[in-house]
């Protein structure tokens, strides 16, 4: 159990997140230890081409209109709760 570095969350299970997706280079690029929500979430708004071109540190995610929503949300949430996570209407559109 950790601290995730976005919602910033005690106690939550985290995950490794590129901040440069592994696809677009970042294999060995800076990570960022996230919840598992809020690594999900990413995801599920935006592609990996999105991140990439606008999302590639833990500040910018934050700033991000969207994903600060979510996270004001989050940390309302105990860190044992899990949620499901869809993706955005936005994203289906786009066939990914």
């Amino acid at each position: 159990m950790g601290v995730c570095e976005l919602c910033g969350r005690n106690g939550v299970e985290t995950t490794v997140h590129h901040l440069l997706p592994k696809e677009m280079g970042g294999t060995f690029g800076s990570t960022a230890k996230l919840c598992i929500p809020c690594h999900k979430q990413i995801h599920a708004l935006y592609t990996n081409e999105e991140i990439a071109a606008r999302l590639t540190t833990l500040r910018e995610m934050r700033e991000d209109e969207k994903l600060s929503r979510f996270i004001k949300w989050l940390r309302k949430q105990p860190p044992t709760k899990l949620m499901k996570i869809k993706k955005s209407n936005e994203r289906k559109q786009k066939g990914r």
